[in-house]
C-alpha cells in the first residue's frame, strides 16, 4: 500500500470503533473496543474519558493491523462521537462530573437525564434558539447538563478549564487545537451557525450560565465539518500507532456521520436529497434529512446549516429507546433473559415460526407506544412514557416473542409518525436509508419499509457512521478538494428492500390505534 489511506473513529455509547478506509470508502480493516459506563444514580451515566481514548487507540491500532497498512500510508483521521459532554480543569485533566466526586468519571454521558428540571427551565424562556429544537429543550442538549452543573457541582464550576463535546475532545487530544465543530456546537450547544454572532449570550444568561463562554473555554465560531486541525501531535501518534503526518479532520456528532455516510452521496444533486432521510438505529434511532432550504418540523431539532456539508440544513428527530427498549423488555420479562444477539435472533425466529402459523395478524390487539425514555420527536416530550395495552397473564416465551413483535411495530410505527410530520412541513421523504445495528435485526427491516410505506435501502458499506468520518479524514488530509467531493466519491450505494402492498391495511389500523394511544396518554396525563 502507497498512501491514499484514512482512518475513521466511531465512539458510541457502548464501544469505539475505528476502521481503515481507502480513498474510495472501501473498508480494510476494523476494530473496536468496549468504554465503561458509571451508573451512580437512575437518571446518571458517565464516561472515563481516559477509557474512552485508550478504547480509541486499541480500536485504531487493530483496524491498522487488520487491513496491513503502514501507518505512514494514513494520511487522515476523522473522529465521530455521542454528543457527551467532557470536563477538563484548568491544567487539562480530568474534571468530575459525579456526585460521587471521583474525578475519573468526568464525561456526562449523552443519555443522562439528571437535567430534566434545567432543560424545563430552558423551555420555559420562550427565547429564540428554541425554534431550532421544536420548541423544547432536551436534556439530551448540553445547556440544561452545564446548568445542573453549574448548581450541583459548584467546585467542579470553577475549576472548569474547558467543556467539550466528545468529538472535540477527541480532535484536541489528538492535535492540542481547541477549535470546535460546527456540527457539535450547532446541534449540542444551541449554537447559531446561520448568524452572527452564532452564540446567543442573552440565552445563556437567562438561565444563569452567563459565564459559560469563559468557563466552557467556548472559541467565537465554529470550524467547518472535515477541515483540517492539524497533525497529530507525536504523544497521540504514539498512543494511536500512526504518524505525526497524519492530518486530524474536524469531526461531527456520531448520528452525523452516519448521515454523511449515507446522503453525502446525493451531494451532487440538492433537490433530490429532500427525497431521502437517514435513519441511524441501534441503541436509540436518529433520523436525519436535508434541504436546501431551512425547514423545521414539530418536535424536531434544527434546521441547522453546514453541520455536515457546508451550504445544506439538517434536520434530526428521533427515539430515545429503540433497540435499548428491546433489550430492556428481554431482560424484564419473566421468560427473558441476557439480550445477547443470541437470544435476540432466537426469539426473532420464533416470530417467524409464529407469523407462518397464525398469519399476519399475530397478536394483533397487543399495542405498544414505546416512550418508555421519553418522546423524542415529533412530541418533543422528555416526560413521555410507554404505553403497552392488550396483555394477558400468559408468561411464556411466546408471550415474549409477541410482545417483541408488536413492540417492533411499535418502533417502525414511531418513525412513521416522524416521516408524516416532516412531510407535512415541506419535506417529500419516500426514501429511508436505514444504518446501525437495526439493519442486523430482520423484523425491524422488513416493518420499516411495509410500516412506513417508504422505499428501504440498506447501505452496502457495513459500517456508514465510520464511512462519514473516513469522508472527513479524506478532505482534512486533501485527498479531494472538498467534503462534498469527497462524499460522492466514497459513497458505497446500498440494497434496496420495497413495501409490501398487502401489509399497508394492517399497517394503516395499527397506525390509527398508534395515534390514540398517544391522545389517551395525554388525557390519562391531564387527569
Amino acid at each position: 500500500m502507497t498512501g491514499g489511506l484514512v482512518c475513521a473513529v466511531d465512539v458510541g455509547t457502548g464501544s469505539a470503533r475505528a476502521a481503515i478506509l481507502d480513498r474510495t470508502g472501501s473498508l480494510l480493516g476494523r476494530g473496536e473496543h468496549p468504554i465503561m459506563m458509571h451508573r451512580p444514580n437512575a437518571d446518571h451515566a458517565e464516561h472515563d474519558s481516559e477509557d474512552i481514548w485508550r478504547a480509541v487507540c486499541a480500536a485504531v491500532k487493530t483496524a491498522r493491523e487488520a487491513s496491513g497498512a503502514d501507518p505512514a500510508d494514513i494520511v487522515g483521521i476523522g473522529f465521530d462521537a455521542t454528543c457527551s459532554l467532557v470536563a477538563r480543569d484548568k491544567r487539562q485533566q480530568p474534571l468530575t462530573l459525579s456526585t460521587t466526586g471521583d474525578h475519573r468519571w468526568d464525561t456526562i454521558v449523552w443519555l443522562d437525564h439528571r437535567a430534566i428540571d434545567e432543560a424545563d427551565e430552558c423551555t420555559a424562556t420562550g427565547h429564540g434558539v428554541l425554534a431550532h429544537l421544536g420548541g423544547a429543550m432536551s436534556p439530551e442538549m448540553q445547556t440544561p447538563k452545564l446548568m445542573w452543573v453549574k448548581r450541583n457541582l459548584p467546585e467542579s464550576w470553577q475549576a472548569a478549564g474547558h467543556f467539550f463535546d466528545l468529538a472535540d475532545f477527541l480532535t484536541f487530544r489528538a492535535t492540542g487545537n481547541l477549535d470546535r465543530s460546527q456540527c457539535t456546537l450547532a446541534c449540542k450547544w444551541n449554537y447559531l451557525a446561520h448568524q452572527q454572532p452564532g452564540w446567543q449570550r442573552d440565552f445563556f444568561a437567562a438561565v444563569g450560565l452567563d459565564d459559560v463562554m469563559q468557563c466552557a473555554n467556548l472559541p467565537e465560531n465554529a470550524r467547518p465539518v472535515g477541515s483540517d486541525l492539524g497533525p497529530l501531535l507525536p504523544d497521540a501518534a504514539a498512543d494511536l500507532g500512526l504518524s505525526t503526518h497524519c492530518r486530524v479532520g474536524t469531526g461531527l456528532v456520531d448520528a452525523y456521520a452516519g448521515a454523511l455516510g449515507v446522503l453525502g452521496g446525493f451531494a451532487s444533486d440538492r433537490h433530490e436529497i429532500e427525497r431521502h432521510m437517514a435513519l441511524i438505529a441501534g441503541t436509540s434511532s436518529c433520523v436525519m434529512a436535508m434541504s436546501t432550504e431551512a425547514k423545521s418540523f414539530t418536535g424536531g431539532w434544527g434546521p441547522y446549516l453546514g453541520v455536515t456539508l457546508p451550504d445544506l440544513w439538517m434536520i434530526e428527530g428521533g427515539q430515545s429507546a429503540t433497540g435499548g427498549l428491546l433489550d430492556h423488555l428481554i431482560r424484564w420479562h419473566g421468560a427473558g433473559g441476557e439480550p445477547d444477539a443470541a437470544m435476540h435472533r432466537r426469539i426473532s425466529q420464533r416470530i417467524t415460526a409464529l407469523r407462518e402459523a397464525d398469519g399476519p395478524n399475530l397478536a394483533n390487539r397487543l399495542h405498544v407506544l414505546p416512550d418508555f425514555h421519553g418522546n423524542r420527536s415529533p412530541l418533543a416530550d422528555p416526560h413521555a412514557v410507554g404505553v403497552i395495552s392488550g396483555l394477558s397473564l400468559d408468561a411464556s416465551f411466546d408471550s415474549l416473542c409477541k410482545l417483541y413483535w408488536r413492540t417492533c411495530v411499535g418502533i417502525a410505527l414511531g418513525v412513521r409518525h416522524i416521516l408524516d410530520t416532516l412531510n407535512e412541513g415541506g419535506f417529500v421523504i419516500d426514501t429511508l436509508h436505514v444504518t446501525g445495528g437495526h439493519t442486523r435485526n430482520p423484523l425491524l427491516m422488513e416493518l420499516y419499509a411495509d410500516a412506513t410505506g417508504c422505499r428501504v435501502v440498506e447501505p452496502l458499506a457495513d459500517e456508514a457512521v465510520l464511512l462519514g468520518s473516513g469522508m472527513v479524514a479524506a478532505t482534512a488530509a486533501g485527498l479531494y478538494p472538498s467534503l462534498a467531493e469527497a462524499c460522492v466519491a466514497m459513497q458505497q450505494g446500498g440494497r434496496e428492500r420495497t413495501p409490501d402492498p398487502a401489509a399497508r391495511e394492517r399497517f394503516d389500523r395499527d397506525y390509527r390505534v398508534f395515534l390514540e394511544m398517544h391522545r389517551q396518554r395525554q388525557v390519562l396525563d391531564a387527569m
